[in-house]
């Protein structure tokens, strides 16, 4: 049960990882290329849709597009595009719309009536070449809305900051109870050696006690020892004496 926990744990924690770098990644490459005429990722150049203007056929606001860029005498009637808009009310905007016709310009020059397929009305002005930026190839709705909450404050927070605080935040806590461990495994060993010295102590306190009891009971048996050899010495005087009053008789 520990250990799936653990594997659950772990599992998590490189979730989070994974999010957090992610959105690191992801933001960095958002940030520098998306909407960015002068700037593609393997020649794709990438927009947030910001209307509707294409949601009846193709894709809708808040979709991020996938732009490549094309020769534009390749294009035909059909093609959406996407192009530096010249209309009045929308001027010098990004704008990706369909080719309804191929056509040139009051001076001669190729170019394309678009229109969005939500309304059918046709642009305003001609896209001519030199304004065409790409060719639309695919787009992955509801991206763009991301990208777009992830600039914000509280998007910030959720998708970035949120993610690496908890990585922190674990990390501290496991730097904490590691260091907690260490003290507890030094205390131990601390207790260990005191204990190994107390008993030490006890082992020469008891060895001190059977020596005084040896010495004790050594120094007892002495003067017994010493009444038994004047005994034995007077016992041999008193025969002697016996032995010489006899001779003199």
């Amino acid at each position: 049960m520990k250990k799936a926990f653990n594997i659950i744990k772990i599992t998590i924690i490189w979730l989070i990882v994974l999010l957090a770098v992610s959105m690191m990644i992801f933001t960095v490459i958002s940030v520098t290329t998306f909407n960015r005429n002068d700037r593609d990722l393997f020649g794709i150049k990438m927009y947030i849709v910001n209307t509707d203007s294409m949601a009846a056929t193709d894709f809708d606001a808040g979709s991020l597009i996938l732009v490549k860029e094309v020769d534009p005498s390749t294009l035909k009637a059909g093609d959406i595009i996407t192009f530096m808009s010249q209309d009045t009310n929308s001027f010098g905007e990004t704008i990706t719309h369909k080719i309804r016709t191929l056509t040139t310009d009051a001076e001669g020059n190729p170019g394309f009536v678009t229109y969005g397929t939500t309304t059918g009305v046709d642009d305003e002005t001609i896209v001519t070449y030199p304004y065409v930026l790409g060719k639309y190839s695919s787009a992955i709705p509801g991206l763009g809305t991301f990208f777009n909450f992830l600039k914000t404050t509280p998007g910030y927070f959720v998708c970035i900051f949120t993610p690496f605080m908890l990585i922190i935040l674990y990390e501290g806590v496991k730097f904490f109870n590691l260091f907690r461990r260490y003290k507890k495994e030094q205390m131990e060993e601390m207790q260990a050696e005191k204990d190994k010295i107390e008993a030490e102590k006890a082992e020469n306190a008891k060895m001190l006690e059977e020596l005084k009891a040896l010495k004790a009971q050594l120094e007892g048996k002495q003067p017994d020892e010493a009444v038994a050899e004047t005994a034995t010495i007077a016992s041999d005087d008193t025969v002697s004496d016996t032995t010489t009053g006899a001779e003199t008789e």
